[in-house]
């Protein structure tokens, strides 16, 4: 995995905390404020949000919706966007099931502690979804919800804050270093693409350990990681592994060194950079920079 700069994603600023009833789910409470000793337990996750019928009468509802609307020459999917999309039907957005798929699996049912951010879900719904597409989570962890709710046995996050974006969006974000020619900053985007399938892709990231909000975070917000790897390979070097670690600077902080080896593919000789992560909140935030690291005697 590799990090870079600051980035954002794409849906909306962060909310603000609060409390939302969700008609579906039952109402998320407010999470505790983070204690040194007893905290919520965050998610950070990137997958795909998709709206699932929790019963065939909202299944029905939804369809005589769309026959009030003008769908002439859509396709299912953006008849769906439209129905979503205005705001006379947006009880039917409180009435849906929403699930994060993360590497296609069904991993969390979602629910807004704010009621105005039902609105980040309806946006989540595109008009012609592609593989590429990604939404970014941030919340708290709650408890597994009933199978008879929405026929799901996943834990249901209580988000604060959601984005929308897809694939494209973000790496045209990650800012490329000057002076690249067309075929340097191709070879820019191709390691930067290598470095977010490398961290999406690692084993049971949902984003709910501190590890992987970490790895996550970096990822959507600190470009240098992408800067670094483009770097490598210009000088022939690989990214050989991606490595997290408790910071010897944990005190009464949960501080993570994120370390990334580059392994030269002529002489194998590793160098190791490493990025600092705090992630004692719900909102990572960077520590220290990407600096060379040195492994401990």
């Amino acid at each position: 995995m590799e990090p870079t700069e600051t980035m954002t994603g794409g849906a909306s600023p962060s909310p603000v905390l609060g409390q939302q009833p969700s008609p579906v789910l039952g109402e998320q409470p407010a999470a505790p404020a983070a204690s040194l000793g007893d905290r919520p337990n965050y998610v950070y996750a990137m997958g795909q949000v998709e709206p699932r019928f929790p019963s065939l009468a909202v299944e029905k509802e939804l369809a005589q919706a769309t026959g009030r609307t003008d769908s002439g020459g859509l396709t299912d999917r953006e008849a769906l966007q439209a129905v979503l999309a205005d705001r006379a039907n947006r009880y039917l957005v409180r009435q849906l099931c929403w699930v994060l798929l993360v590497q296609g699996l069904e991993t969390y049912l979602l629910s807004p502690r704010d009621p105005s951010d039902l609105e980040l879900l309806a946006e989540a719904v595109r008009p012609r979804p592609e593989p590429t597409d990604l939404d970014l989570v941030i919340g708290v962890l709650g408890p597994l919800a009933p199978p008879e709710v929405c026929g799901l046995a996943v834990p249901v996050v209580a988000f604060d804050q959601l984005y929308a974006f897809d694939r494209d969006t973000l790496l045209g974000a990650i800012p490329a270093p000057e002076g690249l020619t067309e075929d340097g900053q191709e070879r820019f985007r191709a390691a930067s693409s290598e470095v977010l399938d490398r961290i999406l892709q690692i084993s049971d990231n949902a984003g709910a350990t501190d590890e992987h909000r970490a790895l996550n975070y970096l990822a959507v917000r600190y470009p240098a990681i992408y800067g670094r790897t483009a770097e490598a390979h210009m000088n022939n070097a690989s990214l050989t592994a991606v490595e997290v670690h408790r910071s010897r600077l944990s005190g009464v902080r949960t501080v993570l060194d994120v370390v990334l080896s580059y392994t030269h593919r002529q002489t194998d000789v590793t160098d190791k950079y490493f990025v600092r992560v705090d992630v004692t909140e719900q909102f990572p935030f960077l520590v220290s920079k990407l600096s060379p690291f040195y492994d401990r005697a």
